[in-house]
């Protein structure tokens, strides 16, 4: 099940790009992302509702309190550059780039979580930074 919502999730992503250049045209970027931030806080607290997920709020750590504030600013930055971007760029050049976050992660997961690299995993990050030197250039 879980291919199937990371498929959704990248045909999802897709269409936030698109959307998002066309409705930032005229808009100051950090308004674009205010607006869409919003919209993402209503549909994702509409999410917690509608599955009766509230009532875990209390069973949450601190730790995980920490790194859920930590994670969430760092999406606010990656959406604020993003936006910033887009406004900026070519969508066909900021796409690529932004998914250089795939090698990064991998990297980031390398170090911090002591995840493994295989030779597969090795490929494909060159793979995705070659692709993405090729699509910008």
């Amino acid at each position: 099940m879980w291919l199937v919502f990371a498929i959704l999730s990248s045909i999802f992503a897709a269409l936030t790009s698109i959307l998002a250049k066309v409705g930032i045209e005229g808009v100051d970027s950090n308004l674009a992302t205010a607006i869409r931030t919003a919209v993402v806080l209503i549909m994702a607290w509409g999410m917690v509702f509608l599955t009766s997920a509230q009532n875990g709020i209390g069973q949450i750590s601190q730790k995980s309190w920490t790194f859920l504030i930590l994670s969430g600013l760092a999406t606010g930055a990656s959406w604020l550059c993003y936006y910033k971007a887009l406004q900026m760029g070519e969508v066909s050049k900021v796409v690529p780039i932004d998914k250089l976050s795939v090698v990064i992660t991998l990297f980031l997961a390398f170090i911090f979580l002591h995840e493994q690299f295989t030779s597969r995993s090795i490929i494909g990050c060159i793979l995705i930074g070659a692709g993405t030197l090729l699509m910008v250039m």
